[in-house]
């Protein structure tokens, strides 16, 4: 895969090879397969939070993001609108900034319209001059993530946006950039010529609270015009900043840029300054006018005032004629600032310099590197979308679930932007958020099941990731904190204990880990089975080359699993669960040996012996063999009851998840840890209870089902369909054949979060955690479901062939 993604080619040469002049001639395509939604449509049966206590819920209207890693991102709503804000890492904002739209002008022989191309007003007083709301802004989202589609059904000119930013596989650099590119199509439909211009207007956001900032840090703000020429032609665009920045110092500080390319036929007009506050005259009847801004260079700072700038591109059109011209929005926010007092700067700086007065520079990047970038997308997806065996609910959803790699609070790193802070150049830290209620960076026992996209197409992020916890495996806090669930007191971390977590936004990510204190996650019987297995699959999903990286991380892993070891009371074999929630489910009680951690411990263990197998560490290996010996066995005895895998020593509930490990074995290529044909038997047990009785198999796997066919209703969790897991159910039914059953399952999680009928509750670009049998949700945009991608993993490394 990596040879479509080869070389790093200079502008001019990119310039050379006549990027500029094939965009005047492209036309925009949107797979069918798709997943759409009417633009603006409402949605009658959203869910809502389940709990009583705060989670964020801010509703339905949702889209795409754009944005790279770690370079902060901007959710673009399926009506049209900018109003999801994780700019400030770590944190989400949801707030529409009505100045940020795309406007459209068509003058024909019967006369001249202009309208913002969202479907409804803003408040009362907002922008009032602006032509909002207009009847013929109608027409269908498209979304196949990073791509998305705005096709309208205006007329005569009819109006496509296509949307993306450089998330390409395999690729570490253009896939940081802080960048959404905007392909506008216009289509004359009509039997005359017209002219018809699409306006872009951005707020400058610079200083101000979506970034981190306060309103008063943006009284310096100004918009200036730049130009620069590209192979005969030139890029034009405004630059948003605050006056006396020479160098960005907090988070809050930077710019944007708004820009296009001029080319022949292509008439590129400007005003570098309007007051958003007041009611946007100025800007609208300038381009109600003729379509054209009149090249305004206005650079006064804001003062009290809000301002916003904008671009107008102008084309004639011939009668069926076709234009696609490039727009593209970029930001330089060079600075990522954590709770606890510590600055990074962002990953994308490498290429751009730490100043953050590159905006400019990175919008021409974009604008002359657009059609490279798409290309390498579709050459990702294409195979995938194309496939006659795979659902086509499934083909969308496969790629818009990685959404959350750019969306969930992401944090890549080029370094400290400060002193006092540990600066490896070959380190470039990563880490995203298991969900922004849970605000914990890269957790662990989620991770296990979500980090799937990271380790099949960005290995190298995967392993530094590992590498990161590896490192904190013989580290000790023992600063004393409350431990929500029981109260009583505990250390925050003890060596040999895998950390549940690597940050969070509010402390020190990186620096200060393990900051989950609801459970005392030191005594959890997963983490340290999942370090293990997580290893391993970075291995293997890496093409199982680098042993070096093995050789980095296993004496972290040695040590994890002879610190659980010792958690063995009654020296059976296996490690026992303490009657408390000491799992990934840290409010579902196990007790004694459980089908959950007993089955990842023999995973665990398996895949330890593999690793030291490969390294040559021959002791290690005998051991870990003789620890499997003598667990498996008991794992039997103690839980197989003819059907399925117990629950625990004490209870005979379906767990969804009982085969966790054995999801793991049969993933990654390693021996199977349960007989084969308890393995199906069990699995057509889950399917036939916990999928097929709750609610007619149309919701996804319910965590808990009683032998009755009942919900097991003694605690929340094992009465919700956890979304990432049900993914993970899914995908071992793909290894063992049983694929209609596979896809059933899946497509439950589809109906309620993606879908539109009876079961579906308006999810989408926010597929949460959980959800009850109402539908309503606990934890919205979480980590968790991307382990749709090891579906696509069961598929692609031979072990099945996907049907419908």
């Amino acid at each position: 895969m990596k040879s479509w993604l080869s070389g790093l080619l200079l502008l001019g040469i990119l310039v050379a090879i006549g990027g500029l002049g094939m965009a005047q001639t492209t036309n925009i395509s949107v797979p069918q397969v798709a997943w759409w939604r009417g633009i603006g449509e409402p949605f009658s049966q959203a869910g809502h939070a389940k709990v009583s206590y705060p989670m964020i819920d801010d509703g339905y209207w949702q889209g795409a993001p754009i944005g790279g890693f770690g370079s902060g991102s901007i959710g673009h709503t399926y009506r049209g609108d900018f109003a999801r804000w994780h700019l400030d890492v770590g944190t989400h904002r949801y707030q529409t900034v009505w100045a940020d739209q795309f406007s459209l002008y068509q003058e024909t022989a019967a006369g001249k319209k202009a309208f913002v191309l969202f479907p409804e007003r803003p408040p009362s007083g907002t922008l009032s001059a602006w032509n909002w709301g207009d009847p013929a802004v109608k027409g269908t989202y498209y979304a196949v993530y990073p791509r998305a589609w705005y096709a309208y059904d205006t007329a005569p000119v009819r109006v496509t946006i296509e949307q993306f930013s450089p998330v390409i596989p395999h690729n570490y650099k253009e896939t940081s950039y802080p960048v959404g590119i905007f392909l506008c199509q216009l289509k004359n439909t009509d039997v005359k010529p017209v002219t018809a211009s699409l306006m872009l207007t951005w707020e400058n956001l610079i200083g101000g609270p979506l970034l981190g900032g306060d309103s008063w840090r943006m009284k310096d703000n100004y918009n200036y015009y730049r130009e620069i020429p590209a192979g005969g032609s030139k890029i034009q665009g405004i630059v948003l900043g605050a006056q006396g920045m020479e160098r960005a110092v907090e988070e809050w500080q930077g710019q944007f840029a708004i820009a296009s390319l001029a080319q022949p036929g292509v008439e590129i007009t400007y005003r570098t300054r309007f007051s958003t506050l007041g009611n946007g005259a100025d800007v609208w009847s300038d381009f109600r006018a003729d379509g054209r801004l009149e090249n305004l260079n206005d650079e006064s700072p804001a003062h009290g005032d809000r301002i916003g700038a904008a671009l107008a591109i102008t084309v004639k059109l011939a009668p069926g004629e076709v234009r696609v011209v490039p727009i593209v929005v970029a930001w330089d926010l060079p600075i990522m600032a954590f709770g606890g007092g510590h600055k990074w700067f962002r990953r994308y700086t490498e290429y751009f310099g730490t100043e953050g007065t590159h905006a400019f520079a990175i919008a021409a990047e974009a604008l002359l590197n657009w059609r490279k970038w798409e290309q390498e997308i579709i050459a990702w997806q294409q195979p995938v979308l194309e496939d006659p065996e795979l659902p086509a609910w499934y083909k969308a959803t496969l790629f818009n679930e990685l959404y959350y790699l750019v969306d969930g609070g992401t944090a890549w790193e080029n370094g400290p932007a400060g002193t006092g802070q540990p600066d490896d150049p070959n380190d470039h830290k990563f880490a995203y958020l298991e969900c922004f209620d849970y605000d914990t960076y890269s957790t662990l026992d989620v991770r296990f099941y979500g980090a799937f996209p990271l380790a099949m197409l960005w290995p190298e992020i995967e392993k530094q990731v590992i590498r990161e916890f590896a490192a904190t495996v013989d580290q000790e806090d023992n600063r004393i904190r409350m431990i929500g669930w029981s109260h009583k007191l505990a250390p925050r971390k003890l060596r040999g204990a895998v950390p549940h977590d690597l940050g969070s936004p509010r402390e020190d990510p990186w620096l200060q880990p393990n900051n989950y204190a609801w459970q005392d996650s030191n005594d959890w019987k997963d983490l340290n089975s999942k370090f293990v297995l997580e290893v391993w699959r970075a291995y293997v999903l890496d093409g199982k080359q680098d042993t070096r990286f093995l050789a980095d991380v296993w004496p972290a892993a040695k040590e994890a699993l002879t610190f659980l070891k010792a958690m063995d009371k009654d020296n059976d074999g296996i490690p026992e669960n303490e009657g408390i929630p000491d799992q990934t489910y840290d409010t579902w009680t196990m007790h004694g040996v459980s089908a959950y951690c007993g089955g990842l411990w023999l995973a665990a263990l398996e895949a330890a012996q593999r690793i030291a197998e490969i390294l040559g560490d021959n002791t290690a290996a005998a051991q870990y063999g003789n620890w499997f010996a003598k667990a498996q066995p008991v794992f039997e005895k103690k839980l197989w009851n003819g059907k399925y895998y117990n629950f625990d020593e004490t209870s005979d509930v379906i767990m969804a998840d009982q085969l966790a490990g054995a999801w793991y074995a049969a993933l990654l290529e390693l021996p199977p840890i349960v007989p084969e044909d308890h393995l199906r038997s069990a699995l057509q047990a889950i399917y036939s209870y916990n999928v097929l009785k709750f609610q007619n198999g149309k919701m996804g796997a319910v965590n808990g089902m009683l032998p009755t066919g009942k919900i097991d209703r003694s605690d929340e969790q094992s009465q919700e369909v956890w979304t990432g897991v049900t993914y993970a159910l899914a995908s071992l039914m793909l290894t063992q054949g049983m694929n209609k059953e596979a896809f059933q399952t899946a497509k439950g999680v589809y109906n309620v979060a993606w879908g539109d009928g009876k079961y579906a509750r308006g999810y989408w670009f926010r597929t949460p955690e959980a959800w009850d049998e109402t539908g309503n949700f606990r934890a919205s945009m979480y980590m968790r479901p991307q382990s749709i991608w090891a579906m696509q993993l069961a598929g692609e490394n031979g072990s099945c062939r996907h049907k419908r």
